[in-house]
């Protein structure tokens, strides 16, 4: 093979896998947080896609002659690198919005602040958790596990063939949902607490009418609320980390 020939493949075979793994890990959880700059990020997609090249560019398509079957390419490698990384991100999500179903709860949901993941305002609990589940990623071995799925990928969607949009949608519905029902699960301690409370309020109202029971119950209602938090959050953390591993771990191929 000539020398042009030679380093053209290998051009093209680094477009097509850092279009992946620059899509997956922008976007996966710890790797993509948005607190990180984005040199530091995309510095590191770029290491890591010279560490994948010699493995997989034998088994990568060569480059096509005409310019719009290149782009498809790498459209449909970003749309893999999106759709895995997506599916982790979501997983980390549910910390986040579980502080957020907590906060609602403990009745300081009006205390916001701008949340870079959400790219808005936020919940200063959901804020914190979110700050929670990247320490947490990083503090145990989960920052391997979206890197070996995506490495792992490629086994079950090899670069070039078309991207399989059906599978695709039930999978990233199938992630969302599990992510949503895992926020609630982490914040269930927190709502049943807010139903016995407020139960207990409305029966404290009918029972002496002339009560102001919300001056008097919204400060019981936070302190209360709080101590509960310090009491249940390293259990809530735990939980999480224990069904982050077990979602990221169904991402990587079996067989």
């Amino acid at each position: 093979m000539a020398l042009p020939d030679f380093l053209a493949g290998q051009a093209f075979a680094f477009m097509l896998l850092l279009a992946r793994a620059g899509a997956a890990l922008m976007s996966a959880p710890g790797w993509g947080e948005q607190d990180l700059p984005h040199t530091v990020r995309l510095g590191f997609a770029l290491v890591f896609t010279l560490l994948l090249l010699p493995a997989l560019a034998p088994a990568l398509p060569a480059p096509p002659d005409a310019i719009g079957r290149a782009a498809a390419l790498l459209v449909v490698e970003t749309g893999a690198g999106l759709l895995l990384g997506g599916a982790a991100r979501l997983f980390a999500l549910a910390l986040p919005v579980a502080g957020q179903i907590t906060a609602l709860s403990l009745g300081i949901a009006n205390a916001i602040v701008f949340d870079p993941a959400l790219a808005g305002q936020g919940g200063v609990l959901s804020r914190l958790f979110g700050l929670l589940a990247a320490v947490l990623i990083f503090a145990t071995d989960l920052w391997l596990l979206p890197l070996a799925a995506l490495a792992g990928s490629y086994r079950v969607l090899p670069a070039g063939l078309a991207f399989p949009a059906g599978d695709a949608a039930q999978f990233f519905v199938q992630a969302l949902a599990g992510a949503f029902a895992l926020a609630v699960q982490l914040a269930s301690p927190f709502i049943l607490a807010a139903l016995v409370f407020n139960g207990a309020l409305g029966l404290l109202a009918r029972l002496v009418p002339q009560l102001q029971v919300f001056f008097v119950a919204l400060p019981i209602q936070v302190l209360g609320g709080l101590l509960l938090l310090s009491v249940l959050l390293g259990g809530v953390a735990a939980a999480w980390i224990g069904a982050a591993r077990t979602a990221l771990t169904s991402l990587l191929p079996t067989g």
